[in-house]
């Protein structure tokens, strides 16, 4: 296994969702070693902001990174999407705070990361293994982790609305399998939170063709769902992307209820600063292997008692 990066420049335009401002987008190859890394270009000049649990400094309704000079947010989707696809190594420069919303799915990102390519390069490609069960609570949510040779997610979520509801889906996390299952997948929201979301100078860039929007009864969007669950497909994508703020390449599973871009850092939080004991960072043929990767028939551990 070693490092990629993406073959060549590419770039491209579009609304942020909550500022509503047109921002144009560059993603370029970077160098072995520099890993996943942000720059913000404004009025003051450039700025670097490389992702980390600690960079997270907001999770309403989208996940914003900040080095203390300058801030992008909506970062979720495209870091799904460049971790999803194996890339180690990449530029991403903004002329704007936010991340373009696109369709408000992932499929954008990848069309442009598979048109731009992958090339592998010479060193070996870390990865950051769960070693023992861990797990975080709040409110009746909660994630919770074991050792496995990949990175499964079994999520469920439970919203009080007609077409919602109780959904269930379980994914293991592939190239192939985000392109055809995850990607398409939209943000979504409601048609009362719309007013109190604006008053607060958010969802300023949200429409139907960046949103699935549902009233009391059903999705208001003329061309319907993409998939029937295409909620909780959507909720996977998200937590793919807000485990990616991690140096490297995640590799665990996962057990997730109800849980949103808040819980989802406050979990890696909680992964990164027990680094040592229930997190290890591997570098293939470096002579390091977790201590245990349980077979997908194994149950996940029951929940023990709430961590504050």
């Amino acid at each position: 296994m070693r490092q990629k990066t993406i073959n060549r420049s590419i770039d491209c335009s579009g609304i942020g969702l909550h500022s509503g401002r047109k921002v144009r987008l560059t993603l370029r190859p970077a160098e072995e070693d520099s890993g996943v890394r942000f720059v913000v270009v404004n009025d003051s000049g450039r700025h670097l902001i490389t992702p980390s649990p600690e960079a997270v400094v907001s999770t309403q309704l989208a996940t914003t990174l900040h080095n203390g000079a300058a801030a992008v947010s909506t970062v979720e989707h495209l870091l799904a999407s460049v971790r999803a696809l194996g890339i180690d190594n990449i530029e991403i420069e903004l002329d704007g705070s936010e991340v373009p919303i696109m369709d408000g799915s992932a499929a954008s990102f990848v069309y442009l990361l598979r048109l731009a390519g992958l090339r592998s390069q010479t060193r070996p490609a870390a990865y950051l293994a769960v070693t023992e069960t861990v797990e975080l609570e709040k409110d009746g949510k909660y994630v919770r982790a074991e050792p496995y040779d990949g990175f499964r997610v079994d999520y469920t979520i439970d919203f009080p609305h007609p077409l919602i509801g109780r959904q269930a889906m379980s994914f293991e996390l592939t190239p192939e399998a985000f392109a055809r299952r995850l990607a398409k997948a939209r943000t979504f929201g409601f048609v009362r939170e719309v007013e109190y979301l604006r008053s607060k100078g958010l969802a300023l860039g949200g429409s139907l063709d960046n949103a699935v929007v549902l009233d009391e009864d059903g999705v208001i969007n003329a061309d319907g769902l993409r998939f029937k669950d295409e909620f909780v497909r959507h909720k996977i994508l998200d937590f793919i992307g807000d485990t990616a703020v991690l140096e490297a390449p995640l590799r665990g599973r996962f057990e997730v209820f109800a849980s949103g871009h808040g819980l989802n850092n406050a979990f890696v939080r909680k992964l990164w600063s027990e680094s040592g004991r229930c997190l290890e960072r591997v570098v293939p043929g470096a002579g390091q292997a977790p201590s245990r990767r349980p077979h997908l028939s194994e149950p996940l551990a029951q929940p023990a008692a709430a961590v504050a």
